[in-house]
């Protein structure tokens, strides 16, 4: 297949790149490489994947110029904004691709309390781009990231893809449930198959240098406090990179159909009569906050710092994910203790920054 990933610059995307490289698949990755994060990590994981990391650095996306990269002939990458409707057009009408993963967005929940705009552009306005491009040019399958914070206010746990979410406490969460709702619409008018991920804490190695298991392993070895919210009374599913990419490959193969049973007079909200689904990705397997920061604690030696606040606007106290859609379309099954999981991140922590 030939497949368009956004976001290839980032922590699934790239990941999720290489996989379908390795097996055979042709992939055109897009990614505008903004300044949201350590750009170091995001050229880092070009790097990795054969391109020339330091041409895309001086690349100021005017030109929509081709990277081949030298480990994987079939892949090319392009610096390229999922909100500029113009580019993504043409790309879409010159490479004539068979799917579709979008992994691109503005990430982040407190990020989303000051920078709303940015959501905007890249999550509503780039992702419609995205849809109509689809629409217009015959592709098989749309994949998309969605997120866990579209539970919002929900507290019976575990969170299941058949809950109510119209209660979200982030604009990053209703961006997210906004690209749900947007991809129902372009699945019943024009058929095309849309897959929506509510992702649970993706980490491991090339891991996002704004999540806690970056930033509490970066200020434990540099002898810093960690902000530990909510007094450390919060729990998270944590979920490998592997086991994400996994499940990611699973939904990119198998395109929904629709769902025949679906009733209007009592609907299912993961389902439709369009050929629409949604699933929740996660480790269904939540960690206590504390036991993540003792486990980075033991494979580093040190004990951390720790600095004990209160929950930050926008966060949730815990999140739980019902995996059963997974388990039962693909049989879907996460393998990566958080123990193991960790001390790889640690490990490739240590060699990234020569520790």
């Amino acid at each position: 297949m030939k497949i368009l990933i956004t976001g290839t610059a980032g922590f699934i995307g790239s990941s999720l790149a290489e996989r379908l490289l390795e097996r055979g698949d042709e992939v055109v990755g897009v990614d505008n490489i903004n300044d949201y994060y350590d750009q170091r990590v995001k050229y880092g994981r070009l790097k990795r994947a054969g391109l020339d990391a330091e041409a895309i650095k001086e690349d100021k996306n005017t030109s929509a110029k081709f990277y081949t990269s030298q480990l994987f002939p079939n892949y090319k990458f392009v610096k390229m904004d999922i909100s500029d409707r113009e580019k993504i057009e043409k790309l879409f009408k010159d490479e004539k691709f068979d799917k579709v993963c979008n992994l691109a967005a503005q990430a982040g929940v407190r990020y989303s309390l000051t920078n709303p705009h940015s959501y905007v552009q890249s999550n509503l306005v780039g992702f419609a781009n995205l849809l109509e491009c689809c629409r217009n040019n015959d592709i098989k399958a749309f994949c998309y990231a969605s997120s866990s914070s579209v539970y919002g206010l929900n507290e019976i746990q575990p969170f299941s893809t058949k809950a109510n979410v119209d209660h979200p406490i982030s604009l990053y969460a209703a961006s997210k449930k906004s690209n749900e709702l947007m991809a129902h619409v372009y699945s019943h008018l024009y058929h095309l198959p849309t897959t929506g991920l509510r992702f649970f804490t993706v980490y491991g190695p090339w891991g996002r240098p704004d999540m806690a298991l970056y930033l509490f392993t970066k200020a434990i070895i540099e002898n810093k406090p960690i902000d530990v919210f909510n007094y450390g009374d919060m729990q998270r599913d944590f979920t490998y990179i592997d086991d994400i990419v996994n499940g990611v490959i699973k939904v990119i193969d198998n395109p929904p159909e629709g769902n025949p049973l679906w009733s209007g007079k009592d609907p299912d909200p993961s389902s439709s009569k369009a050929p629409y689904k949604i699933y929740n990705i996660g480790n269904n397997n939540p960690v206590k906050l504390m036991d993540f920061i003792e486990a980075i604690e033991n494979k580093l030696g040190k004990k951390a710092k720790k600095n004990m606040l209160p929950i930050q606007p926008g966060d949730v106290p815990s999140t739980y994910a019902d995996v059963s859609g997974l388990i039962e379309d693909f049989g879907y099954k996460p393998k990566t203790s958080i123990e193991e999981g960790i001390n790889k991140f640690v490990d490739w922590y240590l060699e990234f920054f020569n520790i």
